[in-house]
């Protein structure tokens, strides 16, 4: 087995990275040809985290060099699909599910277990930057509830007993499921948050950007008056969309009339 307490990150050579994942990354952009090489970009990025165990800044960059592509694309990309890591994370990455069939089953009991096992939280990693955890969404393994994945690996009918048993081996580096690559040592949050401060020009200005209720409520009034009467953000054109073809009359209808639709 691979040795899980071997140190990371003092002698990274991001050039000897390089080296290893561009025979395959130009083996797979050959394989989109004719201006189509942009379809490389997600199987490279997966590339780059086979070695690394993450998607670097040097990874994104160089993977927009060779396809020819803006960084804010490849990153885009790297932001949008949830099995990118653009922060170091564990060797293990432990993701019980959390969904409807696996709660019914005991779930709650076990992500209790492995919190106090590992002492983290959800989206964290173990101080030695042995485990990453997060606890899932369904993994639609339902019949064998409650489940994880362990990198991906399925695990089904978990218990505390089969949590303990797991992470012991796992620590003596005897588990089936080989670690991940790590070429950098993770912090304790290995999570990108999504930018809060900064909203579109649509939903500046109201009292409830990420909630608002619509019709009869201040924020989406002030939404659909944007759309309505400022050429900028939006364009009106003539159209069949409900909210853009009649939310002006329907702002003007009486508040009797309006809770009739």
């Amino acid at each position: 087995m691979s040795d899980v307490t071997a140190p990371v990150g003092a002698d990274r050579d991001f050039a000897r990275i390089a080296a290893q994942v561009e025979p395959i990354a130009r083996t797979i952009m050959a394989q989109y040809p004719n201006g189509n090489v942009r379809s490389a970009l997600i199987p490279v990025l997966h590339e780059f985290q086979n070695v690394e165990g993450w998607v670097s800044p040097e990874a994104m960059a160089l993977t927009a060099e060779w396809i020819g592509e803006p960084l804010s694309v490849v990153e885009s990309t790297a932001s949008f699909y949830t099995l990118f890591h653009r922060r170091p994370i564990g060797r293990y990455m432990l993701q019980p599910c959390r969904n409807l069939s696996c709660l019914i089953n005991g779930a709650g009991d076990v992500m209790r277990h492995f919190r106090d096992r590992l002492g983290i939280g959800h989206l964290q990693t173990t101080e030695d930057g042995l485990f990453s955890y997060e606890e899932a969404e369904c993994l639609a393994a339902c019949d064998r509830a409650p489940c994880m994945q362990v990198n991906l690996q399925f695990v089904y009918d978990l218990t505390k007993e089969k949590v303990d048993e797991m992470l012991a081996a796992m620590r003596a580096g005897t588990y089936d499921v080989p670690p991940l690559p790590q070429s950098v040592k993770p912090g304790r949050d290995w999570s990108v948050a999504s930018a809060t401060d900064k909203k579109s020009p649509g939903a500046q200005g109201v009292s409830h950007p990420n909630d608002p209720g619509g019709l009869g409520d201040a924020s989406g009034v002030r939404m659909i008056e944007r759309l309505t009467k400022t050429p900028y953000p939006v364009e009106v054109r003539p159209t069949k969309e409900r909210l853009v073809a009649d939310g002006a009359a329907r702002l003007a209808a009486p508040p009797s009339s309006q809770s009739e639709h």
